[in-house]
C-alpha cells in the first residue's frame, strides 16, 4: 500500500463513528471481548475500550474520588483499549472526558439479568447511565448465559440493534431522553426477536449467612438464578476469634406482579431480547404526591397550633 492509500485508510478510520465499550465484569471478561470482536469485524466503527481492571459487578453507579485512577494499555485486536482501576461509571466518564466522539457507549456484555430492581445494583447500567448523564447515547447489555460460547452468540445477536442505533444517531433522529437496557435470554441463538419492554419489579433478594471463610463463594443478585461455575470457599480466617464473617446468600426471588405482556423479566423468560428504555431519575409514583402534601400540611397545622 502506498503512502496516499495509507493516509486515506487512516483518515477513514478517524472519521468512522466511535463506539466506546465498558462493562462491570472486567476488561478480561469473555462477554466484552466477544462484543468488541463483533464491532471490530463489522468494519464500520472505531472501537474504544475503557473497562475496569477487575470484576466490579454490583457496584451500581459508584464513582472514585481517591485514590487517583490507574490506567494501563491493553492489547485487544482492532481496538484502542485501557484497563482502569475504577468502577464502570468511572470508566465511562474517563472514556468520554476527552470529547472523543459523537457516538455511542456500550456497557457489557455482562453475565446475568438486569431486569426490574436489578437495574439499581448493576454496574453495567451504571456505566451506561454515566454516559447518558453527559449527553452520550448509551446501551447496557447483559446475557443470561451459562457458557462462554453462549456469550459469543449473545454478542452476535445484539449487533443488529447496535447498528440500528448508530444509524439513528448519524441521522440525528435518536431520542435524547433515555438510554437502553438490553437483556439477552438463555438460548440466544433461538431468541424470539427484540421486544420493547417496561421495567418491572423482579428482584433476587439476598440475605446474609455466617461463614469461616475470608473469600466465600457468593451467589450474586446477577448469577443466583443461573447454572454457572462459581469459585469455591477459600482461605479460612484465623486472624481473630472476635471477628464475625458473613457472606451473601440467595433468600428468594420476587417476581413481577404487574399485568401486561411487556414487562422486562416476563418477556426475557419467554425468550425475547428485551429492550427497556431507562431514565436517570428515580421518581415516585404520581399518586403518592397528594398523600405526602396532605401529611405535610397536617404537620404544619399541628406545629402552628402548638
Amino acid at each position: 500500500m502506498d503512502s496516499s492509500s495509507s493516509s486515506s485508510a487512516a483518515a477513514a478510520g478517524a472519521a468512522a463513528p466511535v463506539v466506546l465499550v465498558t462493562n462491570d465484569d472486567g476488561i478480561d471478561a469473555p462477554g466484552l471481548r466477544f462484543l468488541v470482536g463483533q464491532l471490530v469485524a463489522a468494519r464500520r466503527y472505531r472501537v474504544l475500550v475503557c473497562a475496569p481492571d477487575t470484576d466490579r459487578s454490583g457496584v451500581s453507579h459508584s464513582i472514585t474520588w481517591r485514590p487517583a485512577l490507574r490506567c494501563k494499555r491493553v492489547d485487544i485486536d482492532g481496538a484502542t483499549a485501557f484497563a482502569a482501576s475504577g468502577t464502570p461509571a468511572d470508566c465511562a466518564s474517563l472514556g468520554i472526558s476527552g470529547k472523543l466522539f459523537d457516538g455511542l457507549v456500550v456497557s457489557g456484555i455482562n453475565v446475568g439479568n438486569n431486569c426490574g430492581c436489578h437495574v439499581i445494583y448493576s454496574g453495567t447500567v451504571g456505566g451506561a447511565r454515566e454516559a447518558f448523564l453527559y449527553g452520550i447515547p448509551a446501551l447496557a447489555m447483559v446475557a443470561t448465559q451459562s457458557s462462554v460460547n453462549d456469550l459469543k452468540v449473545a454478542a452476535e445477536v445484539v449487533m443488529p440493534l447496535i447498528n440500528t442505533v448508530m444509524v439513528e444517531i448519524k441521522n440525528g433522529t435518536y431520542p435524547q431522553g433515555s438510554f437502553l437496557n438490553i437483556d439477552v435470554p438463555t438460548d440466544a441463538a433461538h431468541h424470539k426477536g427484540y421486544k420493547i419492554t417496561k421495567q418491572g419489579r423482579y428482584m433476587a433478594r439476598i440475605g446474609w449467612e455466617q461463614t469461616v471463610y475470608k473469600k466465600p463463594a457468593v451467589e450474586s443478585y446477577q448469577t443466583a438464578n443461573m447454572d454457572v461455575d462459581s469459585e469455591k470457599d477459600s482461605e479460612v480466617d484465623t486472624s481473630s476469634e472476635n471477628d464475625l464473617l458473613f457472606k451473601r446468600v440467595l433468600v428468594r426471588r420476587s417476581y413481577d406482579e404487574e399485568e401486561g405482556d411487556d414487562i422486562d423479566h416476563k418477556c426475557l423468560v419467554d425468550g425475547y431480547i428485551t429492550v427497556t428504555p431507562l431514565g436517570a431519575l428515580s421518581r415516585a409514583e404520581a399518586d403518592v404526591i397528594p398523600y405526602y402534601k396532605a401529611c405535610l400540611s397536617r404537620d404544619q397545622d399541628t406545629y402552628v397550633a402548638h
